[in-house]
């Protein structure tokens, strides 16, 4: 898809990966709706966008996983902009470790991870079926494709996140609804280490099993590894290509793999 003259929504933009997806769609020719939960990091965002590149970003706050917020997103683009044409679920949560998460925190991770992209392609597919082309992109995590070993919220939320971009491609990709899903390892976000610092062994052990198994890449390559894919209308974004070796060896043999993953856990120290 050509991104030049498009409209987009960017959610958890207000830094990381989202900010630098705004700044590239941008740079392509797109105007973007920046959205994210703390609006000082959110304007700043669009302000810089704007400074560079005048009348091109609109920043909205709030709690993107919530339907009212998704429609406030669209009718800002709407009516700044025009007809959105590109919708990225970007903002996620960490979620609790172990099975000492609560139940708000799993609450927090399946709204969040899951529920927002729901919700918004509740709202925003069918108007695309009917002008015969839109483009939903998923943030979701090689924990998705993988598990990420500590946090079960995480892990299970994220494989929630890439099946629904699975089955929006299956049920709608042959209706002019295209999808990609962004499924990293290690980015240098707060994500990383949950935006606060670690406090525990466990939160430890799953940053190091993210940092050991592949490099850190800057939220900027894997903003252009984003475009890339969508211009050629690819499905899974693997910026780590390791990701792939690993899923293959899963669905090779998971019994095998499964035994791996308990020896690679216990040798981090």
């Amino acid at each position: 898809m050509d991104i030049n003259g498009k409209v987009a929504v960017v959610t958890g933009a207000g830094g990381g990966i989202g900010a630098a997806l705004a700044e590239a769609l941008v740079a392509a020719g797109a105007r973007v709706v920046v959205a994210d939960l703390k609006a000082d990091g959110v304007e700043s965002v669009a302000k810089s966008l704007n400074a560079d590149t005048p009348d091109s970003a609109v920043a909205v706050a709030g709690d993107v996983s919530r339907t009212e917020q998704i429609q406030r997103l669209i009718q800002t683009a709407e009516e700044s902009f025009g007809p959105v044409d590109l919708y990225f679920a970007n903002a996620g949560v960490g979620g609790g470790v172990n099975l000492d998460a609560s139940e708000e925190d799993w609450d927090l991770a399946h709204q969040v991870n899951v529920m927002a992209h729901v919700r918004a392609a509740q709202l925003l597919v069918p108007g695309w079926v009917e002008r015969g082309s839109g483009y939903f992109v998923s943030t979701a995590s090689a924990a998705g494709l993988l598990t990420q070993i500590g946090s079960a919220t995480y892990s299970v939320s994220k494989h929630g996140a890439v099946a629904f971009a699975e089955w929006l491609s299956v049920t709608y990709g042959d209706q002019g609804v295209k999808v990609s899903c962004l499924c990293p390892m290690g980015v240098n976000t707060d994500m990383l280490t949950g935006g606060a610092p670690i406090t525990n062994e466990t939160q430890r052990r799953a940053a190091q099993a993210v940092t050991d198994a592949g490099g850190v890449l800057e939220p900027a390559e894997v903003a252009a590894m984003v475009l890339a894919a969508m211009d050629t209308e690819e499905f899974l974004i693997l910026p780590h290509p390791e990701v792939k070796t690993f899923l293959s060896r899963k669905t090779g043999d998971i019994d095998r793999w499964l035994a791996g993953m308990r020896r690679y856990q216990a040798s981090l120290a």
